[in-house]
């Protein structure tokens, strides 16, 4: 991307820590192809926060900007509270550490969307499916379902009564953060689920779901209906909670063909967007799917509001593929911020234009990487915040 310097600009908090020790007549605006210019933030007098406004088609100075799992790993803060509670699920269900956790990255950087640090496996406890994440290895389902019978064992989700903790988080988030960005919870997505509880864990071949889905589809399906009403239940009371918009993740969905995927993920998505609108229309809903480059047209038809791209998708092709009306999410390479500032800045900014203005979240197109350098990740939020569209 071409930039060419325009005229000089006073600091503020978003401005480069490099520009700061320059003089001030070498302090400039960058004009960007994309037809808009680094500058200043300005002051919003919208109620509501950016990322919102954005979602919505709402006119905004700049694509709002957050990241996924940015309360994560590579955070020395993060790190402190690890060696004090190993346990991830200790941190993940205690109330004060998961709004310490959550606050983190908004402490340091600012986003336009604070989420909420829990996991898609949290609900499964209060579903009768007994699971751990253990460090090193990942998601353990002790007891992993295979029969009609164990499905008839997994209970409906009542998170109220399961996970109260997680409304509570997320009512102080949205108190602490006051609509400064837009508070965000998620959930897993049925198929990815049943994949875990059926897999007994993580997998990489996903031959157990595979072999229920076309041998057994029927305890599949009546597995996925549980799923399907469960995260219905849980995404409206994260809503009721203090989530502003809720994320879906159905990560294992693409290891289904374009046909399996319209059986046995498709409907499940499409159901639990329509009940939720009906409860709770405004609700921002956003649909993940790793490695969705063969499903972007089919991911629009769950009828969620922002489709987030990987960074396998060109961003002006999955725009072009899944139309103006709907908005879109992403969709930088993780593994871009382990390079130079200004290759990093390079690629904001081609993300950002070939998303062009309106609709668009910025972030990357899957979670941060381990080891991330935390100086990269504040780099990007300056870059991505000091981005300003035409008037």
């Amino acid at each position: 991307m071409s930039c060419t310097s325009v005229s000089s600009f006073t600091t503020s908090l978003f401005v480069p820590s490099k520009c700061l020790s320059l003089p001030n007549q070498k302090r400039r605006l960058i004009q960007c192809s994309l037809g808009g210019t680094v500058v200043e933030p300005k002051a919003t007098a919208a109620s509501e926060p950016l990322l919102l406004n954005a979602v919505r088609g709402q006119d905004v100075e700049r694509p709002p900007v957050w990241l996924m799992r940015q309360a994560g790993r590579y955070m020395k803060s993060y790190q402190v509270i690890c060696e004090k509670y190993p346990s991830f699920r200790e941190r993940s269900e205690n109330v004060d550490l998961v709004v310490e956790i959550s606050l983190q990255p908004w402490n340091v950087f600012q986003p336009d969307g604070v989420i909420l640090f829990s996991d898609i496996l949290t609900p499964l406890s209060g579903m009768n499916i007994p699971f751990d994440i253990v460090k090193g290895k990942g998601p353990i389902i002790f007891d992993p379902i295979a029969t009609a019978g164990d499905v008839d064992q997994v209970r409906e989700f009542s998170p109220e009564e399961s996970v109260p903790y997680v409304g509570e988080a997320l009512t102080i988030l949205q108190k602490e953060v006051d609509n400064k960005a837009a508070v965000l919870g998620f959930v897993g997505a049925p198929f990815t689920l049943a994949s875990y509880v059926v897999e007994g864990g993580s997998s990489k071949n996903f031959t157990k779901i595979k072999r229920l889905a076309f041998s057994q589809p029927k305890v599949l399906h009546s597995l996925l209906q549980i799923f399907a009403t469960s995260m219905t239940k849980y995404i409206r009371y994260q809503a009721d909670n203090g989530a502003q918009a809720v994320q879906i993740f159905d990560s294992w969905a693409t290891e289904l063909s374009p046909v399996d995927f319209e059986e046995f993920s498709l409907p499940y998505l499409k159901q639990i967007v329509d009940a939720v609108k009906q409860t709770h229309p405004d609700l921002p809903l956003i649909l993940y799917a790793s490695g969705s480059g063969g499903l972007l047209e089919r991911l629009a038809l769950t009828g969620v509001d922002v489709v987030s791209l990987d960074w396998t998708v060109d961003m002006a092709e999955g725009r072009r593929r899944l139309g103006h009306d709907i908005a879109v999410q992403g969709n930088v390479d993780p593994g871009v911020l382990f390079g130079s500032k200004e290759f990093i800045t390079n690629r904001i900014h081609d993300t950002v234009t070939k998303a062009g203005k309106g609709k668009h979240i910025l972030n990357l197109g899957h979670g941060i990487k381990v080891g991330t350098p935390e100086e990269n990740v504040a780099h990007f939020f300056e870059v991505a915040k000091a981005i300003s569209f035409d008037p």
